[in-house]
């Protein structure tokens, strides 16, 4: 009996312990189940807050631009060397400047003047601003650079002073944005543009000097630094006037000022509308018109150049120009003994004056 008693206890509770094993891993499985498929659940089933940075990360991610886009970061790629030389400051401002703007950055907290005003230029060296203010000529304002006190200069500054005319000191970087010829030996001056005279006015000047009319015709000369060294020469040899052509001829700018070392305030200078038209008025006050080119009837220095006498000077690659020839007296030629078949325009003028002057007896 107890034997029976004793089997049944031990079926019973090897029954529980196995149903409690059961129980058991059921839960532990359900349990582990849960938390598998909690891991699986759906975005639009997670927190809000959770999502939103995910798609805030992607927008970013999708936002940023490539190295291959045309910008990247602040600035335009094609800027990118300019930032070398340019302060980060102001960039887009400055960038967006025309020429004539940013060649007056940081001159001065004073207000200066456009010099691509048409009522304004400038002057660049010390022999021109130093004549210019000797001729009297109007001057707005001059620029020196900073700690620039020897030789000339400090003449420059005397005068001005004495004259009343503003002077500035000003970094020698900042002349240099400014300047055109980039030789201004630090001196740059404001001034208005060079007057042009009339041809009667040179008519007047050699009548009132009681000289027969010494002038030159230059047809067409497009070279800066040709015409400042033929109103230098001019000047030397006492020229009483220089005629060129308004179009397609350069003009008196502030470089012909600088290559003429000043000559430029002492040399009538008319510009005229037709320079065929302006030798027939010449034609009728008595003056001969002389030519030179290659291909001339005699040597310069076989003609008779004592009386009043204007010579006609060609462009540096065409020469005259075909009616402007027609419309000469006669026509000279420069021997030419070498293997090089014509001379630079101011030096081929500057051996004509100099047989004039060396003719009259000067």
């Amino acid at each position: 009996m107890n034997s029976e008693e004793d089997t049944d206890m031990n079926n019973l509770r090897n029954s529980k312990t196995n149903n409690q094993t059961k129980n058991f891993k059921e839960n532990k499985s359900a349990r582990f189940g849960k938390a598998f498929n909690n891991n699986r659940t759906s975005k639009e089933e997670k927190p809000a807050s959770f999502s939103k940075t995910i798609k805030d990360e992607r927008s970013l991610r999708e936002e940023r631009p490539s190295r291959e886009d045309k910008t990247y970061g602040r600035f335009d790629k094609s800027n990118r060397s300019d930032l070398r030389s340019k302060p980060n400051k102001d960039f887009k401002q400055r960038n967006s400047m025309d020429f004539s703007e940013k060649r007056f950055i940081n001159v001065d907290n004073d207000e200066i003047q456009d010099i691509a005003d048409k009522n304004s230029d400038i002057l660049e060296g010390r022999n021109p601003v130093l004549e210019a203010l000797k001729s009297g000529r109007t001057i707005n304002k001059i620029l020196l650079a900073k700690g620039d006190r020897e030789g000339s200069i400090r003449q420059i500054a005397a005068l001005a002073k004495d004259m009343g005319i503003t002077v500035q000191e000003v970094d020698r970087r900042n002349l240099d944005s400014i300047s055109i010829t980039k030789s201004h030996q630090g001196v740059i001056a404001y001034v208005s543009v060079k007057d042009y005279v009339e041809v009667d006015d040179i008519l007047k000047a050699s009548q009132d000097k009681g000289q027969p009319p010494f002038i030159l015709i230059l047809d067409e000369i497009n070279d800066a630094h040709n015409l400042g060294s033929i109103l230098r020469t001019a000047d030397a040899v006492g020229v009483h006037g220089v005629i060129i052509p308004k179009r397609r001829a350069i003009g008196l700018t502030s470089v012909v000022a600088k290559a003429s070392a000043g000559a430029i305030e002492y040399v009538p200078v008319a510009r005229v509308s037709n320079i065929s038209q302006t030798i027939d008025y010449l034609k009728k006050n008595n003056i001969w018109v002389i030519g030179t080119d290659q291909t001339g009837e005699k040597e310069f220095y076989k003609s008779d150049l004592k009386g009043p006498v204007a010579i006609v000077i060609g462009s540096e690659g065409e020469g005259m120009g075909r009616l402007v020839r027609e419309k000469c007296d006669f026509v000279v030629n420069i021997p030419m003994m070498g293997n090089i078949s014509s001379l630079n325009a101011s030096v081929a003028a500057a051996v004509v004056m100099y047989e004039i002057l060396k003719q009259r007896g000067k």
